[in-house]
């Protein structure tokens, strides 16, 4: 009997946080769950279950097109961010002058709006940005070259990475920061170089920070929108782009439902997928040499 009296009470004590999860903040996701299989209609058409608006969405090239943009431009901003967090928080390991006031400076872009940085990004590569003056005044170009709203994206790449390299550097760092200076001299003295340290016992014990950090990284590039409207390419559309006209311009809710899922789909993917390729790097054996 007491033991039925303590798992209730113990529901009951969840009941605040997870009942605002389940009511409040999940009652979004129902509603875009039952829209994407026509059970829940914005202007009142009847709700009949069907699956043609996941058929007409996926079948189409523009989205097809978009999700693989999306994809690719979130995995290159997420590998950018971490493979510039590293050596930064590997450097900031070591006690230096005016410390803080560098780690407060690189922290800087996490308190600028997407939309901010978006317009600042422009005026720095635009026709006659910044970027383009200066080579031109320098001698290097000729004249004026056009580098805003390129196809590949990686004006949307280098946008991600300026935005997400100082919240990598906190995980990391954290990570990084965390190992005891005592193991990093006892792999030293074993006889292994910095790169055999960072290879054999940084990397492996901070891969945690890694996973975090990529997962967070690649879910909040996925879903963009203020990035990828200002400075994508205008033959392309971004996951969030096409979902916002599909809904707002088209009026075609039910699809737009549709895109809202895979991007949730497709996030929940990526994130199994690089649990399962980091796990087992993280538990790496093998000899210093």
């Amino acid at each position: 009997m007491n033991k039925f009296r303590n798992d209730i009470k113990a529901w009951l004590l969840l009941m605040s946080g997870l009942g605002t999860i389940l009511l409040l903040m999940g009652s979004t996701f129902y509603i875009v769950v039952l829209q994407s299989f026509g059970l829940h209609n914005v202007f009142g058409e009847e709700a009949i279950f069907t699956l043609t608006h996941w058929q007409s969405v996926l079948t189409n090239d523009v989205f097809q097109r978009a999700l693989m943009y999306s994809i690719k431009v979130s995995l290159l901003g997420a590998i950018f961010s971490i493979i510039v967090a590293y050596p930064i928080a590997m450097w900031l390991r070591k006690p230096m002058a005016g410390k803080v006031a560098i780690i407060t400076t690189l922290r800087a872009p996490m308190l600028v709006p997407g939309l901010v940085a978006a317009f600042l990004f422009v005026n720095m590569i635009s026709y006659h940005g910044i970027l383009n003056e200066t080579l031109v005044f320098l001698g290097i170009w000729d004249s004026p070259r056009t580098l805003q709203n390129d196809e590949f994206g990686w004006g949307i790449v280098i946008l991600q990475m300026w935005k997400n390299i100082p919240f990598a550097l906190i995980l990391i760092g954290g990570a990084v920061n965390s190992l005891k200076s005592d193991l990093l001299d006892a792999a030293a003295n074993l006889g292994s170089g910095p790169w055999q340290r960072f290879k054999y016992v940084v990397f492996p014990l901070s891969l945690g920070a890694v996973q975090v950090s990529f997962i967070l990284i690649f879910i909040g590039a996925l879903g963009d929108f203020a990035f990828y409207s200002i400075a994508g390419p205008r033959d392309t559309y971004s996951l969030a782009r096409l979902m916002q006209m599909t809904a707002y311009q088209f009026e075609e809710w039910n699809q737009s439902a549709v895109m809202a899922m895979m991007i949730m789909l497709t996030s929940a993917f990526f994130t199994i997928l690089i649990s399962i390729i980091i796990r087992p790097l993280s538990h790496k054996k093998g000899e210093i040499k």
